[in-house]
């Protein structure tokens, strides 16, 4: 028997996050813990306005699944995501919550680390970046100083100004720089952004233009001297084939793909298809973030500081030093809840 319990909790930022399209100071989240009387399972799922999702309708999705879980006792997360996926009403931000939980509770009944499970070493893991919010120039560079001597920026950028911040922060720093558009570039301005970016020495480019705008980025991947990695353009599994001719790599995101289970079979695809993986947050806490790390030893670049970018983490686990990941002690997802 398996019991689902919700703790809605608000995430508060350090500093106001700003993309292209919007900006906030904090941001909803459900914490969800799944329990068979031993052991505790953790997930995470976060409010999002362009994704349309809302603390109400995840929470009705969630309970859709109380009575269900209630009479499982032995299971495998990877046989109960498609029953689950229809009890949320395809909502993939609750059911990657659910699914992330029971593989944390699933590690730990097995006596592992979750990674040690799927046959995974931590010891070659590619470090994170950590991420700039858009702003004026004197902005940017004081949120830089937050964050004195990581290996990896990533900037967000959708101004008149991108240019001209991008040249004046590679005056400030050697580390790696990338960029996050978030679609709020067109295919022309892109194009003539890339040329002076790979200039800077940038790494790559996530997300320039709008997401359904394929015959734009089939352009631009013919034209830009730097790999352009799909977010908003690749949400779920069947998105990933989509990718090919359009994106260099793809950025999973485990809210918007499902969870865990999903996450595994994008890679593999991404792989198949010769794509690189990345993965990334969506402004969750470090229970979020310790799904992430278990996958890290996959990826070739990952975006997990969103515990790093709030002040009021109500978890512990994998958490990151100046971008290297460090693993808890503890089996499944390594999580423990701070005492409040």
């Amino acid at each position: 028997m398996l019991t689902l319990h919700l703790h809605p909790t608000t995430l508060l930022f350090r500093s106001t996050f700003r993309i292209s399209r919007e900006a906030k100071d904090s941001s909803q989240s459900l914490i969800v813990t799944i329990s068979d009387g031993t052991f505790t399972g953790y997930g995470e799922a976060s409010s999002h306005t362009y994704y349309q999702k809302n603390m109400t309708d995840m929470h009705q999705h969630l309970m859709n699944c109380t009575d269900f879980l209630s009479e499982i006792t032995d299971f495998h997360p990877e046989e109960l995501w498609p029953q689950l996926r229809e009890r949320v009403q395809h909502d993939m931000f609750a059911l990657c919550a659910l699914d992330n939980a029971l593989w944390d509770l699933w590690g730990q009944r097995q006596g592992k680390p979750l990674y040690q499970c799927w046959g995974l070493s931590t010891n070659n893991t590619v470090p994170s970046d950590v991420t700039i919010s858009i702003g004026p120039i004197a902005e940017v560079l004081a949120r830089l100083d937050d964050y004195p001597d990581w290996p990896i920026y990533k900037i967000k950028l959708g101004t008149a100004e991108d240019i001209p911040i991008m040249e004046t922060l590679r005056t400030h720093t050697t580390a790696t720089l990338r960029i996050d558009a978030n679609c709020a570039w067109s295919t022309e301005t892109s194009i003539a952004h890339a040329e002076k970016l790979a200039a800077l020495d940038v790494e790559f480019i996530e997300q320039p233009l709008h997401a359904e705008n394929w015959d734009g980025m089939k352009q631009l991947r013919t034209n830009s001297p730097l790999p352009l990695i799909a977010d908003e353009s690749c949400v779920i599994e069947t998105d990933v084939d989509r990718c090919v001719d359009t994106f260099h790599g793809i950025n999973i995101k485990l809210l918007k793909c499902g969870g865990l289970t999903p996450a595994r079979r994008m890679i593999t695809r991404a792989r198949e298809l010769g794509l690189s993986v990345m993965m990334g947050c969506m402004s969750e806490s470090s229970i979020g973030m310790s799904a992430i790390a278990q996958l890290l030893p996959l990826l070739d670049a990952v975006d997990m500081d969103g515990a790093v970018l709030i002040r009021n983490d109500p978890a512990q686990g994998a958490h990151l030093v100046k971008g290297a990941c460090v693993y808890p002690r503890e089996n499944g997802l390594g999580i423990r809840l701070r005492v409040k």
